[in-house]
């Protein structure tokens, strides 16, 4: 994981957090005055990795828990705000993987959860293709699904950092949590909008084809660091923040 405060930005209020060893990972992204995003972001990230790192439980537990974890991250947050006055009004985006037992019957398999608050995203790279797994929480992204805007004038609108959900910005959030099956050879990636707004996910996609079968911590390192600076490389508007969590193969 890498995060870099950009071009333009004097500060970075971006944080990424892992507990590989609890199959945990999570990127945000915060927002308000003074260093409200900075500590908004950091708050909830390790609020996030606390909860769902401590000890182990039954997957039928397992979404429960994402749940409390982010509402948890939240109140944090919130709490933060009410009691430190230039903090007032801050907030963060959350985007996690989790990586834990899955309940079937007569099935032993593993799965990912996904959750998500805001605009920061996951992709899924398998066999050569990329696919965004999350939906913006954003108005831009709303407009779009209603058929209001095109994808392209989304791009260009001047309203597309007006996200419509964040983590600490009320005393309670909504987050969408999703399980899925995950496969040997995945190659999965957690991002803030700063990476997203620079490089559309065809650049993404070319950057990501590079990574070789046989993926190793140095691989992982380096992708990281060629998404920040092409994203640099395209002015570097925002902070920009890439996990990537890779399945070995079997």
């Amino acid at each position: 994981m890498l995060s870099d405060r950009g071009r333009i930005r004097r500060g970075n209020e971006d944080t990424c957090a892992a507990s590989p060893l609890s199959g945990v990972f999570v990127v945000c992204d915060g927002m308000g005055g003074a260093a409200g995003g900075e500590v908004a972001s950091h708050l909830a990230a390790e609020t996030f990795l606390s909860h769902l790192g401590r000890n182990g439980t039954r997957p039928a537990q397992v979404e429960a828990r994402i749940g409390a974890a982010v509402q948890a991250a939240n109140r944090a947050v919130f709490q933060q705000a009410q009691r430190t006055p230039q903090l007032t009004g801050m907030g963060t985006t959350l985007v996690g993987l989790v990586h834990a037992a899955a309940v079937r019957e007569n099935d032993d398999a593993a799965a990912l959860w996904l959750v998500h608050v805001g605009d920061s995203r996951c992709y899924l790279w398998r066999d050569r293709n990329l696919e965004r797994l999350t939906e913006d929480h954003s108005l831009v992204e709303e407009q779009v699904r209603a058929g209001q805007i095109t994808e392209a004038q989304a791009m260009e609108s001047p309203m597309r950092n007006l996200i419509t959900r964040a983590v600490g910005s009320q005393a309670t959030v909504e987050p969408e949590i999703h399980d899925f099956d995950p496969r040997p050879g995945d190659l999965y990636l957690l991002a803030s909008d700063g990476l997203t707004r620079d490089l559309t996910d065809d650049e993404i996609a070319t950057i990501l084809c590079r990574v070789p079968p046989v993926v190793t911590q140095a691989v992982l390192h380096s992708t990281c660091r060629e998404l920040v600076e092409a994203a640099n490389e395209r002015g570097g508007g925002d902070n920009i923040t890439v996990l990537l969590v890779s399945l070995k193969r079997t």
